[in-house]
């Protein structure tokens, strides 16, 4: 596999890294209106969106490169969480199955920023296991109707649409799972929005259905093909998405090799110990190691390879490292390290989300054992 960038390609990750990191960090403030119109000025919103629907129209690896810098410049990984939460759980399934009317009027004020979008699956006893889903969907001449209740739903507060998974047929299981895509001012749709400790501007809230007629042409897909859109999604979440935390870990570790350079203790910098140099040059190795199994899952994503194994090794390694990056960083640190205003705690609590959401460490394990034959 050849992982040679093009001058556009490389140039394009140096311009999102130098643009983002002036962006000030407004924690804990909300997704604001200013925080989003950067992001779609950036052409961030709409990066793996075609260019005939508003996008720019980059691919798997492409997006990952671009998402790293964005990860790498950024240091509000909540708002960076928001981004690619509206681009691949919400933008990109409509993008690839939604109906056309939906597509050509939804996805360019998706990718624009105009709109914000959020993804509505996880329900309070429905988290990795889809097939646990509660919230219905019944056909009624033309339309739809929805009923139940969506937890932990990112960007719900300010969302304009979102994709929401229910159960049109419980005895099948995952496969009775249709996605619909529901406007926010649909009557019998509320948001109940809560806080959280990570991700904490990422806003968050509790979607409600009472009887929401849909449109039948608002179904992705076909009616029990939710499963199979979702998993599609989360090619797209469990790479680009992740991209963007071996940005954070490469900042945080040039923070630690900035501190190890000039802290002194006990007359020469706390750089000269080997427990602060190899615990860094661990990381490093680590954090390559993880890029080049991102970097390989975004390729054979891209040569149209269903790439199971690759993603969910790729998510794992991504994850673990960005946790154990972060927690490295708050005791090297020491006392900057634990001071809030500082934001080095907020990294680690955004860092260890990533172990969580879209599947956590042992459901990407299950899948590896799968994929094995186990």
């Amino acid at each position: 596999m050849d992982f040679g960038w093009h001058p556009a390609a490389q140039a394009d990750f140096d311009r999102v890294r130098a643009e983002t990191a002036t962006w000030p960090d407004e924690r804990p403030a909300a997704l604001t209106g200013q925080q989003w119109r950067r992001c779609g000025d950036a052409g961030l919103l709409g990066y793996s969106v075609p260019a005939d629907l508003g996008g720019t129209g980059h691919g798997f690896l492409d997006t990952a490169r671009a998402m790293e810098a964005f990860g790498l410049g950024c240091a509000d990984m909540g708002l960076v969480f928001a981004s690619l939460a509206h681009l691949f759980a919400c933008a990109m399934p409509i993008v690839e199955h939604g109906d056309e009317r939906v597509r050509k009027r939804m996805v360019p004020l998706l990718a624009s920023g105009e709109w914000v979008g959020a993804n509505a699956i996880t329900e309070q006893d429905a988290g990795s296991d889809v097939t646990a889903l509660r919230a219905t969907a019944r056909a009624d001449g033309d339309h739809y109707v929805l009923d139940g209740v969506k937890s932990f739903v990112s960007n719900a507060p300010e969302a304009d649409v979102f994709v929401v998974y229910a159960s049109t047929d419980p005895d099948f299981g995952h496969l009775g799972v249709t996605g619909f895509v529901v406007e926010r001012d649909t009557p019998g749709l509320t948001v109940e929005p809560f806080a959280k400790a990570v991700l904490a501007t990422c806003p968050v809230g509790e979607v409600r259905l009472a009887g929401c007629r849909v449109p039948a042409h608002h179904v992705l897909g076909v009616p029990g093909q939710g499963a199979a859109i979702f998993q599609s999604s989360m090619r797209w979440e469990r790479t680009c998405l992740f991209a963007a935390y071996l940005g954070q870990a490469g900042r945080l570790l040039e923070r630690c090799v900035a501190h190890a350079r000039e802290r002194r203790q006990f007359g020469r910098a706390i750089g000269t110990n080997q427990a602060v140099s190899h615990g860094i040059a661990r990381l490093r190795g680590r954090l390559e190691a993880a890029r080049l199994l991102l970097w390989q899952a975004c390729w054979r994503l891209d040569m149209g390879e269903r790439a199971s194994l690759a993603v969910a090794a790729a998510k794992l390694a991504v994850s673990e490292v960005a946790v154990d990056t972060a927690a490295f960083a708050m005791r090297v640190l020491g006392g900057t390290g634990v001071r809030t205003d500082t934001g080095v705690s907020h990294e680690l609590l955004d860092a260890m989300a990533a172990t969580t959401f879209s599947g956590t460490s042992e459901m990407q394990l299950e899948q590896m054992a799968k994929e094995l034959g186990l």
